[in-house]
């Protein structure tokens, strides 16, 4: 082989070479970046309507990251409306709302901050710990928040997201879809008008220190942005839900998976511009159903567990023209059933005397403790002394007025046109607790009534309905031996 055939073969071996090395360095390269780049989808709805404009991979359960903050946000809002806690009101933060991640307001455990700065640096600068703190304040842990967050998507149609967590970071099962969040963006807009400016504020105070937006960029650039959420981790990519109005145009654009916040920004004003194109200019506006209330499970499912044990055995009424009393002593009631449902009934008089004795800090039992104990911990309540339908009704006729009802007629009228009443409520919570805690407190006298909570201007009405005025007039007498104030109520 002559030199230059072998100078030619080298050269075309080299070539070979540099081309494969390429070749597997492009392949390395496209590999790495798969790994990392996160999915890709997105919606556009025209907000008035709720009629989808535009939709790529909106079904697909991808991560929310922080776009799970709307929701936290969301029950907020729900909780501070239904009176179960104040915009005021000081939360302790934890270790654990202390200690988690970036970003964050920088909260040190035992610090204490009111509700509301919780909810702006939950909303505006998206920080984990604030959201953490907002969900143990509202539901007394995180991880039940988080069920009380599902709940309501699922109330508002969000068929394919759960909640795991308050702050959207990776964890398993955590999962959204684009169509989910664009229709909780909506539930935002429409449900909690009066907050709704708080996602387009550029900066604001939350108590320790001043915060800006994340989602600035968008709202200064494209017109008419007024909110709502960004988010990011790894696994996400670079979401946003983005709402922007017009005249009398609203658009709700919905993304996941942006590679950048610029790449993003620009994807979701163009989106915009294509809903703003699409959507008719007038068109008549049709609001989301307000989701079902679903306050905190613990309380309810354990009021609803003690209602249906205890009707299995249900306590024997006292035989008519015997006059026979119980005798003296204590009888033990199960806290896991029925202390939470019971704790806070503010009626005219408390429904268990000795609670004050319970060991509970601040107001909520010390489930820990309760945990790390064998068996279910009892409180033990002094046993009222019960006497005969015609003792008591001699009694009550001695201390009623004249005027008083006569408790010893019989109604002819077998019409479940009667009520009684059981005090008037600040808050529409409270008056729900307080049927739960009066229903525990005897079933028999109100197997029939159904319960219902009537609002006016001057609070909230704790009522039982449905019964004929015998049932109310007995129901009446047997609660009042119990040491619970009712009072009758007739046909309106």
């Amino acid at each position: 082989m002559t030199g230059q055939s072998r100078n030619s073969a080298k050269t075309w071996r080299i070539a070979r070479m540099a081309r494969f090395g390429l070749f597997a360095a492009v392949l390395c390269c496209s590999a790495a970046f798969s790994a990392v780049a996160a999915p890709y989808a997105a919606m556009v709805m025209d907000a008035r309507s709720g009629e989808v404009l535009h939709s790529r991979n909106a079904d697909t359960r991808l991560h929310p990251a922080s776009l799970t903050k709307m929701m936290t946000v969301y029950v907020a809002f729900e909780a501070v409306k239904r009176g179960e806690i104040s915009l005021d009101t000081k939360v302790r933060v934890s270790r654990k709302a202390a200690t988690e991640p970036p970003s964050k307001l920088g909260l040190k455990a035992g610090q204490q901050i009111q509700l509301r700065y919780l909810i702006r640096a939950s909303a505006i600068k998206s920080a984990n710990d604030a959201a953490t703190a907002l969900a143990e304040a509202i539901s007394g842990s995180e991880a039940a928040f988080a069920r009380r967050m599902t709940r309501t998507a699922r109330s508002m149609g969000m068929s394919r997201t759960t909640f795991k967590n308050a702050h959207g970071l990776t964890q398993s099962g955590h999962r959204s879809t684009a169509r989910d969040m664009t229709i909780l963006g909506r539930h935002l807009f429409y449900d909690f008008p009066e907050y709704y400016n708080l996602f387009a504020r550029r900066s604001t105070s939350a108590g320790v220190r001043r915060i800006k937006n994340t989602n600035q960029r968008l709202l200064d650039a494209y017109a008419g942005a007024d909110g709502i959420k960004t988010g990011y981790t790894r696994a996400a990519g670079f979401n946003l839900v983005a709402s922007a109005g017009r005249q009398q145009e609203r658009i709700i654009v919905t993304l996941f998976g942006g590679r950048s916040v610029s790449t993003r920004n620009a994807k979701v004003a163009q989106l915009l511009d294509m809903g703003f194109e699409r959507a008719p200019s007038s068109i008549a506006v049709r609001r989301p159903e307000i989701p079902a209330y679903e306050p905190n499970d613990e309380i309810f499912a354990k009021a609803v567990y003690a209602l249906r044990a205890v009707k299995r055995s249900p306590i024997p009424e006292t035989r008519p023209g015997s006059v026979r009393e119980a005798p003296t002593g204590e009888f033990q009631v199960a806290t896991a059933d029925i202390l939470e449902a019971t704790k806070d009934y503010i009626g005219p008089r408390p429904l268990l005397r000795s609670i004050d004795e319970m060991p509970v800090a601040e107001g909520s039992w010390p489930a820990a403790e309760i945990a790390d104990q064998d068996q279910t911990p009892w409180l033990s309540v002094p046993f009222p002394r019960l006497r005969s339908r015609q003792a008591l009704a001699a009694a009550s006729d001695a201390e009623a007025p004249e005027s008083g009802r006569a408790v010893t007629s019989v109604s002819t009228s077998g019409g479940r046109h009667w009520s009684i009443n059981m005090g008037r409520f600040k808050t529409r919570y409270q008056a729900e607790r307080a049927l739960i805690s009066v229903a525990l407190a005897d079933l028999g006298a109100l197997d029939t009534a159904l319960r219902k909570v009537i609002s006016g201007s001057q609070g909230h009405d704790a009522n039982f309905i449905g019964l004929t005025k015998d049932e109310a007039d007995q129901a009446c007498l047997r609660l009042e031996a119990r040491g619970i104030e009712c009072r009758m109520l007739g046909p309106t």
